[in-house]
């Protein structure tokens, strides 16, 4: 019999996590599991991207208390009593201030879900895998009913707003934690020693042969530039570091370097970067394309890739570059040196636009060293499918 697993996410947007569950989700033998993804809303550029053979489901009830949730309290508790809904608006900052001031989010989450009740189907495992999202763990805890449940943490706890006094209650209504790296894994530990013996690192797949596949069936850059074109691929916030990537841009073409940096990803720091962008005049040389389902026919066919992130959990980007062999420079962040042996199959540098820079110039400088740097990742390739076998 198969076993029936529901994993819990925000939506299927152009992302880390959701590529992560789509690549998970590919290595499941259809024969022996039934999946269901249940999302909070039908949105996202990777809704085409979920498997035939996976139930899809959403949360009707979401529409109802998305602001709540979402919104400023004082904000949506404003727009309640403007529009003359006064005991509501009354009642919501009562809540709010009530989960403040006991600091148990349980009793906000337990007044959003007041009409939601509990899912109809049993399951044998339930996974809470947009984490750490407090709600979502919160709903796969108390509404959901499964044999077995799980906490997926793909962020660096100890860089993102993240609520221990809560999650330190909420996580022993699960079974296991997964934490996508062992750096990730440590420091969870670190700030929850009471829950080491269910937590275990495990870090997001990615099927090479997939992402060589799709390299081909896009068009990939276009233009008859014929300088060093540079990647960048995530969502454009600041915790990716695109501006960083914007600086060390300026620095590079102050020194007069023939190079290009695209940026793949779509997010809320876009105007921001646009005026960056602007303010240090590379209008013409830091492009930003856009949110791409399939950014491998970029991987494939730049010089050099770059991922200058602030903090992550396990960058999948990063992953997914080194498929394509190519020199790397990477910042110091959670599970960098997890995937790049520095100095060897490319550069991990500290959190800054001058060490970027430094790190490129380089491999602008030395193409003997790019050179060393992809043929030290096509052999780790080798060695990882020979051990396989």
């Amino acid at each position: 019999m198969k076993k029936k697993v529901i994993f819990m996410i925000i939506n299927m947007n152009v992302g880390g996590t959701e590529k992560a569950l789509l690549n998970m989700i590919a290595e499941m033998p259809k024969a022996d599991y039934d999946i269901t993804i249940l999302m909070l809303e039908k949105y996202g550029g990777f809704l085409e991207s979920i498997p035939s053979e996976v139930n899809v489901e959403y949360l009707q009830e979401y529409p109802t208390f998305k602001e709540e949730l979402n919104q400023p309290p004082k904000k949506k508790a404003l727009k309640l009593i403007k529009r003359g809904r006064f005991i509501k608006g009354i009642l919501f900052s009562t809540i709010v201030l009530l989960s403040k001031l006991t600091k148990n989010k349980s009793i906000f989450f337990n007044y959003l879900l007041k009409n939601v009740p509990e899912l109809t189907n049993e399951y044998d495992v339930a996974i809470a895998y947009a984490g750490p999202m407090d709600f979502i763990s919160y709903f796969v805890a108390m509404k959901i009913n499964a044999k077995k449940k799980i906490q997926w943490i793909h962020f660096d706890i100890t860089k993102v707003g993240f609520d221990n006094r809560f999650a330190a209650k909420l996580y022993k209504q699960f079974d296991k934690i997964f934490v996508v790296s062992k750096e990730g894994k440590n420091k969870f530990i670190n700030l929850f020693p009471q829950f080491e013996n269910k937590v275990e690192s495990f870090p997001n797949k990615v099927s090479r042969e997939i992402v060589l596949k799709m390299a081909d069936e896009g068009p990939g850059f276009e233009g008859n530039f014929n300088g060093v074109r540079i990647l960048t691929v995530g969502r454009l916030s600041k915790e990716k570091g695109q501006d960083l990537a914007i600086r060390a841009l300026a620095k590079l073409k102050k020194a007069g370097f023939n190079v290009r940096w695209y940026c793949i990803g779509e997010g809320s720091a876009r105007a921001e970067y646009q005026e960056l962008i602007k303010e240090y005049e590379v209008d013409n040389d830091f492009i930003l394309l856009g949110a791409k389902p399939n950014p491998y026919p970029y991987m494939k066919q730049c010089d050099i890739y770059v991922q200058p992130s602030r903090h992550e959990g396990y960058c999948i980007t990063l992953a997914e570059a080194k498929c394509f062999n190519k020199p790397i420079v990477s910042t110091n962040f959670t599970g960098a040196r997890e995937q790049i042996v520095n100095g060897k199959t490319g550069v991990i540098v500290n959190i800054g636009e001058t060490d970027v820079y430094n790190a490129i110039k380089k491999m602008l400088d030395n193409k003997l060293l790019c050179q060393r740097y992809s043929e030290s990742i096509s052999k780790e390739h080798f060695e990882k499918i020979v051990s396989h076998y």
